[in-house]
């Protein structure tokens, strides 16, 4: 199978902001065996992208060298002991089509992150996470290539430096990898993680009183169809922006100035909850040309048809900058900027 070579390609439906700009050259790799021939040939240019699903992604303009989309599919069970699983997916791999299939062989642990966009290869990147589970407590390794050399590795948990929504991918080695395959060990009866009142509120509701982990996956994409756009129809990114995690003091100030300030205190620090913020600097609903934050969930901006990378950025820019003056924290944004 050869390489697909595209030139002045454009990437309006390989980025869910459907940001409708263009790269000099994109190579897309559907093969696994091809990454190392894709590779060499992306060296030719001094610029690489390294793409997957394009969901944790703003563009801001045309890209001056290669774009290397990484389609590659596959997944397996690598070890059974009856009990504790350990599974491999290719990066190309949807991750909720994998979560799926992990369901489908009666493995449990990933259904709380039911429905998150991307890939399986951006996944460890982000440390994905939602309804009290994040990808961390279930990874086991992942295969990695060096892009300037070529040279194979693999990443154990400490070696990937999880935090929250964070990883080394994300600083110290940002931009040295591609990651080609994900390892997460999984169970055959796994204890469920029903923290969130929502998600228990919701399962009840449906007659869920033993809920299965099919069951509460399907719940979590229930919740998050509802509370979430659709990239398809109106092109987002998921949340734009992580909660910001402060001393529990400085929480206590805030909410001292900001009555009903929505936080989750952790000990001697306190997550706050962004999408409260920035409702309340009066972004939820707006909308400046077609670039705006969605009428649901101040989280997410939206391009409403024809916002261009630029806007985009320069919206979240001024959401920035107003969160930081009236409550004196900085707002980190999720998707790589480009």
């Amino acid at each position: 199978m050869s390489l697909t070579i595209i030139h002045n390609a454009s990437l309006r439906t390989l980025n869910t902001f459907g940001i409708d700009a263009h790269a000099k050259r994109l190579i897309q790799v559907l093969d696994p065996a091809q990454l190392s021939q894709a590779l060499e040939q992306a060296r030719q240019d001094p610029a690489l992208l390294v793409i997957g699903g394009g969901s944790n992604l703003l563009l801001t303009a045309d890209f001056p060298g290669t774009v290397l989309h990484v389609c590659t599919k596959g997944r397996r069970i690598v070890a059974d002991d009856g009990e504790q699983v350990i599974v491999e997916a290719q990066a190309g791999e949807s991750w909720d089509a994998f979560v799926r299939w992990t369901l489908d062989q009666g493995l449990g642990g990933l259904e709380n992150l039911a429905l998150i966009p991307g890939s399986v290869g951006a996944s460890p990147v982000q440390n994905i996470g939602a309804y009290g589970v994040e990808l961390c407590e279930r990874f086991e390794s992942l295969r990695a290539i060096e892009l300037a050399s070529g040279r194979e590795q693999q990443f154990s948990a400490e070696q990937c430096g999880f935090g929250y929504r964070d990883s080394v991918f994300k600083h110290a080695q940002a931009g040295r990898w591609l990651i080609a395959s994900v390892r997460l060990r999984l169970e055959r009866h796994p204890t469920l993680r029903l923290n969130y009142a929502e998600l228990r509120d919701e399962l009840l509701a449906c007659g869920c009183g033993h809920p299965t982990p099919r069951d509460v996956a399907d719940t979590v994409s229930a919740i998050r169809r509802r509370k979430l756009p659709d990239p398809a129809v109106l092109g987002n990114a998921g949340s734009f922006f992580k909660n910001p995690v402060v001393d529990s003091e400085v929480a206590d100030q805030i909410a001292e100035r900001e009555p009903g300030l929505v936080r989750w205190p952790d000990g001697s620090r306190s997550k706050l909850s962004a999408a409260w913020m920035i409702d309340r600097c009066g972004f939820k609903g707006r909308r400046e040309g077609d670039a705006g934050v969605h009428a649901a969930h101040a989280l997410v901006l939206v391009n409403h048809g024809k916002a261009s990378g630029a806007q985009m950025l320069a919206l979240a820019r001024r959401i920035q900058a107003a969160v930081k003056t009236r409550f004196g924290v900085e707002l980190e944004p999720e998707p790589l900027v480009v």
